[in-house]
């Protein structure tokens, strides 16, 4: 498989402007206007036309012909046409349930194991979890099921980070982190920091970006791991 898979889409430096090197990287070997399907269904208090536009602008340069998944006549077909999936963050509820609803999650994955490139932050890069249990989003949405894509065997927590305002009186994200380890705990959960990510080359996962990221497993104490390839118990 060829995934990157980002803990965040927006930065100083623009709407993923941080991540553009690596975007350039994982679209190299497609052909000038290739054609790429943006799945904005995260978007929710965003229009799904303009998150769209907003995508196919920040990603101009790379010579894609990106497509909203929500306009294609034939959804299924403009999936299994595209060289690249792109799926953007927002609700992973939402998101998840819009897809399993029109039939198109077996798609995307499907389409992912035989060759389509995938783009994924924030709730994209959840999706491509066994499960959506590890998000930050509230429920806001029922998606009929908490199975993903699947095309990782461990989970991605994005946006990670533990910091604890003063006064705050909410458990910590490693704490809920905790819990689905304890309910969970074959499971690993991998703590992306913003501005990170996960770069996807068949079996082999490697962390990008400046920061470490914690693995989170059972009981154990959390181990951090530095950018590179990454050994994760599954």
């Amino acid at each position: 498989m060829n995934l990157l898979l980002l803990s965040n889409s927006s930065s100083d430096a623009g709407y993923l402007a941080h991540a553009l090197p690596d975007i350039r990287e994982l679209v190299a070997s497609l052909p000038q206007g290739a054609p790429a399907v943006f799945v904005p269904y995260a978007g929710v208090t965003r229009d799904w036309d303009d998150y769209t536009a907003l995508v196919a602008s920040a990603l101009a340069d790379t010579g894609l012909d990106i497509q909203g998944l929500h306009r294609a006549g034939d959804p299924v077909a403009a999936l299994e046409g595209a060289a690249l999936i792109i799926v953007g963050g927002g609700n992973t509820f939402n998101l998840l349930g819009q897809l399993r609803r029109q039939g198109l999650l077996d798609v995307v994955a499907r389409c992912v194991r035989q060759g389509a490139a995938y783009l994924g932050w924030s709730a994209g890069s959840n999706l491509a979890c066994p499960s959506i249990c590890t998000t930050n989003d509230m429920p806001i949405a029922d998606p009929e099921g908490f199975d993903a894509l699947g095309l990782l065997p461990f989970q991605i927590n994005p946006h990670y980070t533990n910091a604890h305002p003063p006064g705050h009186r909410g458990e910590t994200r490693a704490q809920r982190l905790a819990e689905f380890c304890t309910l969970n705990p074959g499971m690993p959960v991998l703590g992306l920091p913003e501005g990170s990510g996960l770069r996807v080359r068949e079996d082999k996962v490697a962390l990008i970006g400046p920061h470490d990221a914690l693995l989170f497993l059972g009981q154990k104490e959390p181990r951090a791991f530095r950018p590179g390839l990454l050994e994760i118990p599954v």
